[in-house]
């Protein structure tokens, strides 16, 4: 058995497990109606969709090269072959169509602003997101507008008004501790003093340039995993047709003993 494989089996389970446990944490499991509450994207479901696909994979490959199940490999084989075709057609499209992938982006990102304060795992992703590229909102920090606790309009009470998440601040290296209060009414100055405080550049316009940056790792990557895919199901394959011919001598030895 392969130990790529065998280890895809019990990583997806891991995946899926924590995805549970996460959604246990937040009370999804009792109350199940609760998912589609959320305004934004609950980063569990990430968990659950990769350990879902890893875990069945993983499953199919393992038990039917253990049980020697045709049908098994058989589905291992196309999931495989189904996942890459996929993958590939992804690619292409982000290539061809990609002003409206910025455009899908972008409103991606203003969605889940709008839901910043309504889940925890959301609200540590775009904090991650946005300390990490260095950025503030979608196009900049004007985008938390769109967030009933951090715009500037005259019926928001909230203390963080015409604010920004303490993600979107420039980092002081004598500060040891984080200062979560420190993106208060920033807004709310011009823009050159906004400048010295937080970052003002949007996060798909950094994400484009991290791209650039980083394309030949990006890209080695995802040929790395093609190539893995292709590997796999090839040798899938392979073993399958193998199996199927001893299959097949042995049912002809049995018919020729019984003549």
């Amino acid at each position: 058995i392969s130990k790529v494989i065998y280890s895809a089996y019990l990583l997806g389970a891991a995946f899926l497990s924590v995805a549970l446990w996460a959604w246990s944490e937040k009370g999804v499991l009792s109350n199940i109606s609760s998912i589609t509450d959320l305004g934004g994207f609950d980063p569990v479901w990430l968990f659950l969709v990769v350990g879902g696909v890893m875990f069945v994979l993983g499953f199919a490959g393992c038990i039917g090269a253990l049980r020697e199940n045709a049908f098994l490999l058989k589905f291992f084989s196309v999931f495989l072959g189904i996942i890459f075709f996929l993958e590939l057609t992804a690619g292409v499209l982000a290539f061809v169509f990609k002003d409206w992938i910025k455009d899908q982006l972008k409103f991606f990102i203003n969605n889940n602003i709008r839901a910043y304060r309504d889940d925890i795992d959301l609200q540590n992703l775009i904090d991650f997101t946005q300390d990490y590229w260095e950025c503030c909102g979608a196009f900049g920090p004007e985008d938390w507008n769109l967030n009933i606790y951090f715009n500037c309009t005259d019926t928001n009470l909230s203390r963080e008004k015409c604010g920004v998440p303490f993600s979107c601040c420039t980092k002081d290296p004598a500060e040891d501790v984080i200062n979560t209060q420190c993106g208060y009414d920033i807004r709310a100055k011009d823009d050159n003093e906004q400048k010295m405080f937080i970052h003002t550049k949007g996060c798909v316009p950094q994400f484009e340039k991290w791209l650039q940056e980083n394309l030949t790792v990006v890209a080695g990557i995802f040929i790395g995993i093609a190539l893995l895919q292709v590997n796999k199901q090839q040798r899938s394959l392979k073993y399958t047709c193998t199996l199927n011919i001893i299959l097949c001598m042995s049912h002809y030895k049995q018919q020729s003993f019984i003549s």
